[in-house]
């Protein structure tokens, strides 16, 4: 199959084409380069340095290529600056996923994959693990920004038929995640302490998130490639919670340091507690993670040890 993939230069989403491509799908990678890397790029993808709130320019990608399905992966994902910069994030979040949505429309797109945010959406949900049907209430600009895409996709999907499936994602780590962002805590703290560097915790420590390994969500994608989970929201999750100190001790632990980390203070628009209940993803889809939180740790600081090394 044709498959345009946005963000493909980036962390998850590189993974992702190096999948379909192994898979002997065509795959056409459309990536700003803001946040994502040349080098993470599948050779054998087709790839356009365009911006998603460039429609023209992302007409011409769809115009020349014709994908068959668009998994949707490019987002500001910065939490603390959609907070401080809401223009900016719904610009990309919102309206250049509505650029795909129309293109999508026009070019006769079979199926639509978007990437929402399970850490974001819910806000301080009242009970753990959270399942689909609960209530959304998003504590930041970028929890609102990702939940108003849902909604234009439903319209989409009702008014002119195009299929869709939205894939919730926990906290994912893993190779290739930028340790300068502000989501990558696993590889945040591996650089700092391969660097002899105390990281900061913001907060006491006790903040939970659910944590699943690159390759897991990778196989949540291969999953709804075809007419699988058409018109559904899928949350993706171990529905357990780590807690921050928790992530710097297994960090820690594989790199074998004994470096202690620096207390500050928590930041706005980030929530206490979140794990997501992945029930409905393991019924209907036959998904389930399983790479431990400690393999995966062990692998990613694998990564980043032999990148010191070059």
């Amino acid at each position: 199959m044709k498959i345009l993939v946005t963000g493909g230069a980036g962390f998850i989403a590189s993974h992702l084409v190096d999948r379909l491509i192994e898979e002997g799908h065509y795959v056409i990678v459309v990536d700003n380069l803001s946040a994502g890397r040349k080098e993470n790029v599948n050779p054998k993808a087709s790839f356009y340095k365009v911006d998603i709130c460039d429609s023209v320019a992302l007409e011409d990608v769809f115009k020349k290529e014709g994908p068959e399905i668009v998994d949707h992966h490019a987002a500001h994902v910065d939490v603390r600056k959609s907070v401080e910069m809401p223009v900016y994030d719904a610009n990309i979040n919102i309206l250049g996923s509505l650029n795909l949505c129309e293109l999508s429309k026009k070019y006769q797109v079979k199926k639509f994959i978007y990437v929402s945010t399970g850490g974001a959406v819910y806000g301080e949900p009242k009970n753990l693990p959270v399942k689909e049907t609960c209530p959304v209430e998003p504590l930041s600009q970028y929890g609102v920004s990702k939940h108003t895409v849902e909604h234009y996709l439903s319209i989409f999907y009702k008014l002119y038929g195009l299929n869709f499936t939205v894939l919730r994602y926990p906290n994912v780590y893993g190779p290739r995640q930028s340790p300068y962002g502000e989501a990558g805590v696993v590889a945040i703290f591996t650089e700092l302490i391969l660097q002899n560097k105390h990281p900061t915790i913001f907060g006491d420590g006790s903040k939970t998130r659910d944590y699943v390994y690159v390759e897991d969500i990778i196989a949540a994608n291969m999953r709804v490639l075809d007419n699988v989970g058409n018109g559904e929201i899928y949350n993706l999750g171990w529905g357990k919670e780590i807690s921050d100190l928790e992530v710097f001790n297994t960090v820690r632990r594989a790199l074998g340091s004994d470096i202690e980390p620096i207390f500050s203070q928590k930041r706005p628009g980030e929530i206490d507690h979140i794990s997501l209940d992945s029930s409905k993803a393991m019924k209907e889809l036959k998904w389930k993670p399983k790479v431990t939180f400690e393999e995966g740790v062990k692998l990613a600081t694998q990564y980043y040890r032999e990148l010191t090394k070059h």
